[in-house]
């Protein structure tokens, strides 16, 4: 997160001024001047002639730092300083002790200046938010807090100090509060029609999980998805928006394990394996055999202890897909004169995972209107995914909004549904990508 931090000594010597030395009003000059300055803003012409406006930037100019302390040294000694010339030596000490890297040193200096009254009202601000950057790096999240809210109190733009407060807010385990501020900066670029950082968004998933707050949780996931999509994020959606969501049942597994090889590029060892059972199981071995060959592409599958195990079951599966090519055809009338539609919904559903997905879509929809079926929001799962195979987008995501089924099978159809909705916008996003150049930011750590 350091990359966030501000730039301590820019953000001092904005707030002092260039001249970093106020320019300095002596006694004796205010009493000539035909319109004198009031007593309280005037130092004594030897304080004067130690700190010397010119000559003191000229010291910062070249870093002397060790004839900068001189001279602060000198001022110090002098007796009876009035508010003001304090202010002036506190306001040296405080730049000296920046350039010399003295962060205490600046901090001390800089509380002074600030309670003296005698700092410029715009730049009070400035030089609190220093302040709270320097605790920030010093990891004294709680001083930085306070130092960020009283520049927020101050009227300070918290556009650029809001990500040091929500993240001094996260390390010091205000959890609850960093996720209050991280809705905030992640609203504002949403609506600034910009992408969350995903840095950002990982807190917020953090932020979420400390405070047990599902909701957010579910919701930073799902932004996730939509700004920086990837197997692990959409493994996470899948479990905290349909495995983990209460009501869920292990009968329905079947439909999250078919959701999980639809989204992701690679899947688990035994989520290859689990799903190609399954398949096989429930008579769908060319399905069985499409997930195997995916596993061993991906270089999931065929090594390691398991080896053996997953050729066997790949041969299996192979043998079964090559007979149900050969007499799929055989089973057609069977199935039309069956009593209820569940012959033509699976019937179908082979088809289309042999490919034939015009052929397949057209008996599961004869099957789910034929009816008896256990479980027709299920079928018409298979049929939406049926759909979209076929790159009929959009009849599929009106097939998945159609179902209403508990169980996880209505969480199943909207994941599904938000992955074809993200493929479009990913799609819409690259398509200018070609003729127009971009730029690479270096990722938030």
């Amino acid at each position: 997160m350091s990359h966030f931090r501000l730039a301590r000594l820019c953000l001092l010597l904005a707030a002092v001024g260039l001249n970093t030395a106020p320019v300095l009003m002596t006694s004796a000059h205010a009493q000539k001047a035909a319109a004198p300055a009031a007593p309280a803003t005037t130092v004594r012409p030897e304080l004067a002639k130690i700190l010397d406006s010119a000559q003191v930037q000229q010291l910062i100019s070249t870093k002397n730092m060790t004839e900068l302390q001189n001279r602060i040294t000198q001022a110090e000694a002098l007796p009876n300083k009035t508010p003001y010339e304090s202010y002036v030596v506190n306001r040296i000490k405080m730049v000296h002790a920046s350039v010399s890297g003295n962060d205490a040193g600046v901090l001390a200096a800089a509380d002074e200046v600030l309670k003296s009254g005698f700092e410029p009202k715009d730049a009070q601000p400035k030089l609190v938010l220093a302040m709270a950057d320097i605790q920030y790096k010093a990891k004294n999240y709680g001083a930085s807090i306070e130092q960020l809210k009283r520049y927020e109190s101050m009227g300070g733009d918290m556009t650029s100090a809001r990500p040091l407060l929500l993240r001094a807010q996260y390390l010091n385990k205000d959890y609850a509060g960093a996720k209050t501020q991280l809705l905030q900066v992640i609203g504002e670029a949403e609506k600034a029609g910009k992408a969350p950082t995903q840095e950002d968004l990982k807190l917020l998933l953090s932020a979420a999980n400390e405070t047990k707050d599902t909701a957010t949780y579910e919701t930073a996931v799902q932004k996730m998805i939509v700004h920086y999509p990837s197997d692990a994020m959409w493994n996470e959606v899948i479990r905290v928006g349909v495995i983990k969501k209460p009501g869920f049942s292990q009968d329905n597994y079947m439909p999250v394990l078919r959701l999980i090889f639809a989204t992701t590029k690679t899947m688990r060892e035994e989520d290859y394996v689990d799903l190609a059972e399954s398949a096989l199981r429930d008579g769908f071995p060319t399905e069985a055999k499409n997930v195997l060959d995916a596993g061993y592409s991906a270089g999931v599958l065929g090594k390691g202890g398991n080896a053996k195990a997953h050729d066997a079951l790949r041969s299996r599966a192979g043998k079964g897909a090559a007979d149900d090519a050969r007499n799929i055809a055989s089973g057609e009338a069977a199935a039309a004169k069956s009593k209820n539609g569940a012959g033509l919904v699976n019937l179908g559903w082979a088809y289309v995972t042999m490919g034939q997905h015009d052929k397949g879509i057209g008996f599961i929809q004869q099957g789910i209107a034929k009816g008896g079926l256990k479980q027709p929001d299920e079928a018409k799962i298979r049929l939406a995914a049926a759909q979209a195979r076929a790159g009929r987008k959009d009849e599929a995501i009106k097939t998945f909004e159609s179902v209403k089924a508990g169980g996880g099978l209505s969480d199943v159809a909207r994941v599904w549904a938000m992955s074809l909705r993200q493929s479009g916008a990913a799609g819409a996003a690259a398509a200018p990508a070609a003729t127009a150049p971009t730029t690479a930011s270096a990722a938030a750590k």
